[in-house]
């Protein structure tokens, strides 16, 4: 780990912002039905917050890894770097793992080393 570079305890805030529910209500949108996507944003909202690597959460998500010249992953590490803390991560268990909200911060904390781990709330579909 090279000076300046967060790691996992001081890079994260101990939960999601309050923004993070509507923002992952309005992805889950697009891909399920309206009473589905309520009931797992309410379940989102009372779930611990517990942690998962970065590189686990890419692999089960099934997505690619961003690079770091994306600009909002670019944000987001430039943000961990200043010291800014980011919000855990929300996703919803299924093959593959719905990352509901926080992909460009998991595309970032990989690119900061991929073992770094990740507060994240996890409900199933």
């Amino acid at each position: 780990m090279t000076i300046n570079q967060p790691t996992g305890a001081d890079l994260w805030l101990p939960e999601p912002e309050d923004h993070d529910f509507p923002a992952a209500a309005d992805y889950l949108d697009l891909i399920m039905g309206a009473e589905r996507v309520e009931r797992i944003i309410a379940d989102l909202q009372r779930a611990p917050t517990q942690i998962k690597m970065a590189k686990d959460i890419l692999r089960a998500s099934g997505l690619p890894l961003l690079g770091a010249d994306n600009v909002h992953v670019k944000h987001d590490i430039q943000k961990a770097r200043d010291g800014k803390r980011l919000s855990p991560v929300l996703l919803v268990r299924g093959t593959p793992l719905i990352i509901a909200d926080g992909y460009h911060r998991v595309c970032a904390a990989y690119h900061l080393t991929e073992d770094l781990v990740i507060p994240c709330r996890l409900v199933d579909r």
